[in-house]
């Protein structure tokens, strides 16, 4: 920050500056809070997100323990077209998983065990929860990047902007007040000359006379 002049415009700016600070910091720390608690309903989505795939992973071990022969199950499905949609959380940009399609390939009814289409169903459940997942480990990052910023604007606010502002007006009004005494001082004593001058003028008219 540059030098700040001790003048009554720079006292102004100074009182204008620290209104503001004092303005817009409830603010950021209303959105912090909304921030803070948004990243602890996502981490708890995730982990129930989590939970499920392992749940479905289970499932899927469950029927393939069945089946003697390995398998490539993953042949016959896989994902045709995955749509997205924007939204909003606490005025930050994510995005949400709106539909995921699927393309299968007919099994071999003779080839395949008797378990494939439920296998192949609980295949599906967990591409969608893997993809779900990955979307709010994104929110997540997101919203951690915005508490970080939404943070630092806090502290620049409550332990820098606002401190300064209060000490620039301080100076600056300890300043205007000793030039004020001074001012006043000079003029007292300006006149005390003038006083002093006027009588000895008349003074020597006096003697003149």
């Amino acid at each position: 920050m540059g030098k700040v002049k001790n003048t009554k415009t720079e006292l102004k700016a100074q009182r204008d500056a620290l209104k503001r600070y004092q303005r817009y910091l409830p603010t950021l720390q209303l959105k912090k809070q909304q921030l803070q608690l948004e990243i602890r309903k996502v981490d708890q989505a995730v982990a129930d997100k989590r939970a499920e795939e392992e749940a479905a992973r289970d499932n899927l071990s469950s029927w393939v323990k069945l089946y003697a022969d390995d398998m490539d199950y993953l042949s016959y499905i896989a994902v045709e077209s995955m749509e997205v949609e924007p939204g909003n959380i606490a005025g930050v940009a994510v995005r949400t998983l709106k539909d995921l399609t699927f393309r299968r390939t007919a099994p071999d009814l003779w080839a395949t065990p008797a378990w494939i289409d439920s296998g192949l169903s609980t295949l599906e459940q967990l591409f969608r929860l893997r993809i779900e997942r990955r979307l709010l480990e994104e929110q997540h990052r997101l919203l951690a990047e915005e508490l970080r910023t939404t943070s630092q604007r806090v502290n620049l606010f409550e332990k820098v902007k606002i401190p300064e502002c209060r000490e620039n007006i301080r100076r600056i009004n300890i300043f205007i007040g000793d030039e004020n005494t001074s001012a006043v001082v000079r003029s007292k004593i300006a006149k005390g000359k003038s006083v002093k001058k006027a009588q000895s003028a008349e003074a020597g008219e006096g003697d003149a006379a």
